[in-house]
């Protein structure tokens, strides 16, 4: 990645720190001007929305929706700051997670159709700027570009509370780019592996000479293959954004964005015989495509929207994050046919070669409004001070869908195209889901101890048209108690809910129940006072009941009487061990529930980045990470050998220039990401380099 930003107020003036070595100078009053230096954000006063200097930020909101120290929110939240997208050279927001702990981020490989990861076990709910993104998969969202980000926030666990309707997993919440009071300008050029070349552009700063009015635009503009044949990976977006600060209690920032990508389906849905398992004719090359040149996956995605702030006080202040959102889709891509049992090649058995293929095509359109309204307050009764939290919010989205499919074979190994068989598209009833709730939460504070307890109850409806409307509602709650002890040791314990409606109904007429999840988590937090260290340890016992089962007497029908229960452990450190050696690492072992999709038990990384100076010129800066997963299957699927991979970074700042080169699987390891039960396996990513350039003025 090649563009972003730093600052901090340094006394009267103003320090611009620029790249990894925050060279640059600062200037007092008389004009004096200093050499080179580096200014150590861990001093500065953060918020949960403003730029963080480095890796670690002390701030969060997606936990409680106000502006918390992680050290006082008793369950596990990761942030990804800017600073650490880019040194990392993060495109999308799978790459942005592969060293946040408690994620298996990379859980389908390269999948050019959407983000597929898993948190403690279990799908998570994507948020942006606090609005939830979609209800559903691939067909209703357009990817997200790490570039348009400031920050992602990463929840582990349930959070119903906050959310409403959701699972077990939690919450990824992504933090947008915001217009800044200072002027910042950069323009940037990439081009790396798969003919990848892009341009992009970050523009910031006041409109008025008072700081009231304040803009921000942020563009690109990337044509690129993959190392799938035939799969383009073509993107052109543009998000502007106009702030207005009228004085220091209101804030209001108009929010845009429109994208458009071109590109496949990378997922191939190869059998396990000749990916993972031995196959007469070998392995199938990682590049090999089994659909039709001209297949595509494309996406235009428009949305307008705002966020607004007003402190009628010290003690009182009222937000509303609103969005309106349009989403198309249109695919036509094949799938390999893996549900054959003896490999997939079930059209030929005897050679292995010839594959049978699905043909999938649709036109999806979507239209999602959201909003969040919250009153927060300040006040004490006796020794306990209160931290209230009143809100509603409510989202709506209508689905419209129509979809063909037809059945076809190819040889895998040697595929001649043009044998097409397509089928007419056929429109899916419309749907539309809504759902509205109320909450509050209060945070509360007794000498040494934090609570944070909450409440929240939600209407959720599913409407398809020409059927009767499937209606939720439910309760859920949240508990939490931590002990903040001398030198920076705060243990926790909490109790946390979620529930997720399920729809349709069973034989008898009956609607089914939603899914309920709760987690009890119990850590402790450890953030020393004037210090870059951050280390976290949880361990968390995670439920979700109202599974669907098969009946095992009316042979068709379906239960709901099963209970899935994954355990775990977490632990994650971030901080700068000294003025010149950033560090992160994490390590996670799950415990999924067998009746779920296969995870790794263990999963391990570590990432730094050691700046330096050569024959004096300061601005070099060497990283380095390691990802590693243990061996694992899903259900009766095969093992799937555990793996490890190399990333590294090599770059030299100025205060004008960043010259960076970023590679990912540096050793070119190839291997299986995952291997499921059903018969399919999915390729990770290969090696990928990307240089770029970046111009600040």
């Amino acid at each position: 990645m090649a563009i972003h930003y730093r600052q901090t107020a340094v006394c009267a003036g103003i320090a611009l720190a620029f790249g990894l070595t925050a060279a640059g100078a600062w200037a007092q009053g008389t004009g004096a001007t200093l050499g080179e230096v580096r200014v150590d954000a861990n001093a500065e006063k953060e918020s949960a929305t403003a730029p963080v200097v480095g890796y670690r930020a002390r701030n969060a909101a997606t936990a409680t929706k106000t502006d918390t120290p992680l050290s006082e929110t008793p369950q596990s939240v990761t942030v990804i700051t800017r600073d650490q997208l880019v040194d990392q050279g993060a495109s999308n927001l799978q790459d942005a997670l592969l060293y946040a702990a408690g994620v298996r981020s990379d859980a389908y490989g390269l999948d050019s159709r959407s983000d597929g990861m898993r948190v403690r076990g279990s799908y998570p709910d994507v948020y942006l700027d606090g609005l939830r993104q979609n209800y559903n998969w691939y067909t209703s969202v357009t990817r997200s570009d790490a570039y348009t980000l400031e920050r992602i926030e990463v929840l582990r666990g349930p959070s119903g509370m906050l959310f409403g309707a959701g699972t077990v997993a939690g919450v990824i919440n992504m933090g947008s780019k915001r217009p800044l009071q200072e002027a910042q300008r950069e323009v940037g050029v990439q081009l790396g592996s798969w003919n990848r070349r892009q341009l992009q552009a970050d523009l910031t700063g006041p409109l008025t000479k008072d700081g009231e009015w304040s803009y921000r635009l942020v563009a690109l503009a990337r044509a690129a293959d993959t190392q799938v044949d035939h799969v383009p990976d073509d993107r052109r977006l543009i998000a502007p954004s106009l702030a207005w600060r009228p004085n220091a209690a209101t804030s209001l920032v108009l929010q845009a964005h429109w994208q458009q990508d071109r590109s496949g389906s990378t997922s191939q849905f190869f059998p396990w015989s000749g990916t993972l398992l031995p196959n007469p004719n070998g392995q199938l090359p990682l590049s090999r495509f089994i659909g039709e040149p001209g297949d595509h996956y494309d996406s235009d995605r428009e949305s307008v929207g705002w966020l607004f702030e007003h402190r009628f006080n010290d003690n009182w202040t009222v937000r509303q994050n609103l969005r309106l959102a349009r989403n198309e889709n249109r695919g036509v891509y094949h799938w390999g046919d893996f549900y054959t049992v003896l490999g997939g090649f079930g059209s030929d058995p005897v050679n292995q070669r010839v594959l049978g293929r699905f043909y999938d095509e649709s036109l999806t359109r979507t239209r999602m409004a959201a909003v969040d309204t919250h009153l927060q307050g300040n006040l004490s009764t006796g020794a306990l001070r209160h931290q209230l939290l009143l809100g509603v919010d409510w989202n709506r989205q209508t689905e419209d869908k129509a979809t063909a499919s037809a059945f076809s074979t190819i040889d895998a190994y040697a595929p001649v195209y043009g044998n097409l068989v397509t089928a007419p598209l056929d429109a899916s009833p419309r749907n539309v889901q809504r759902q509205s709730g109320i909450y509050l939460q209060d945070q509360m504070k007794w000498g040494n101890w934090i609570f944070v307890a909450g409440l929240r109850h939600d209407r959720a409806v599913n409407s398809l048209a020409g059927s009767a409307d499937d209606r939720t509602s439910d309760t859920t709650k949240r508990l939490g108690v931590m002990y903040q002890l001398p030198g920076g040791w705060t243990p926790y314990i909490s109790y946390a809910e979620s529930f997720s409606p399920v729809s349709g109904i069973n034989k008898q007429g009956q609607r089914f129940k939603p899914l309920e999840g709760e987690q009890i988590e119990l850590g402790v937090k450890y953030v020393p006072e004037g210090s870059g260290t951050q280390f976290t340890a949880a361990v968390y016992d995670l439920k979700e009941k109202n599974q669907k089962i098969a009946d095992p007497v009316n042979a068709g029908n379906t239960l709901q009487a099963g209970q899935t229960r994954n355990k775990g452990l977490e632990l994650e450190y971030k901080g700068r061990v000294a003025t010149v050696f950033d560090l992160i690492a994490h390590y996670n072992y799950t415990d999924v529930d067998p009746t779920l999709e296969g995870l790794p038990r263990h999963q391990a990384a570590v990432w730094g980045v050691y700046r330096f100076a050569v024959g004096g010129v300061r601005g070099f800066s060497a990283g380095a990470g390691y990802r590693w997963l243990s061996s694992f299957r899903d259900g009766s699927g095969p093992t799937v050998p555990s793996a490890g991979v190399v990333d590294a970074l090599l770059a030299y700042d100025t205060p004008q220039w960043r010259y960076a080169l970023n590679i990912s699987n540096l050793a070119d390891k190839q291997y299986v990401s995952t291997c499921l039960a059903r018969g399919d396996c999915w390729w990770a990513t290969r090696r990928n380099v990307v240089l770029s350039a970046t111009y600040r003025f």
